[in-house]
């Protein structure tokens, strides 16, 4: 019977390429479905052993770890070299795009709120 490993939708290609390659390497016998372009199906990777699918799901757990601390790491440098940050950051950096969504932000909660305010 079939396995569903992982899900591929909002997965980044980069991560979805490092997990091919973490399968090829430890010579698990995977097969990928594309994820639709309308959104339909969410493809993702396959195994069809059982035993098989417990081996890829261990060596997924551990990249999973791995990449999040990876990426928590790469995060928290960038916030310390001032690259990333929240909305005063945002704000700083590119002002009238952000002043231009929350415009957007308010025009469209007025138009959704005024017909019932009216009542």
């Amino acid at each position: 019977m079939t396995n569903h490993l992982m899900n591929l939708r909002h997965v980044p290609d980069d991560e979805a390429d490092e997990i091919r390659e973490l399968f090829e390497a430890h010579d698990v016998p995977y097969y990928e479905t594309p994820p639709s372009r309308w959104g339909i199906s969410m493809g993702g990777f396959w195994v069809h052993d059982d035993d098989e699918a417990r081996r890829a799901r261990e060596l997924l757990e551990d990249y999973q770890r791995e990449r999040l601390q990876r990426q928590r790491q790469a995060y928290e440098k960038d916030l310390a070299e001032g690259r990333t940050g929240g909305f005063w950051h945002r704000l700083r950096h590119k002002p009238v795009t952000t002043f231009a969504a929350c415009l957007a932000i308010v025009v469209i909660l007025v138009l959704t709120v005024a017909p019932f305010v009216t009542l």
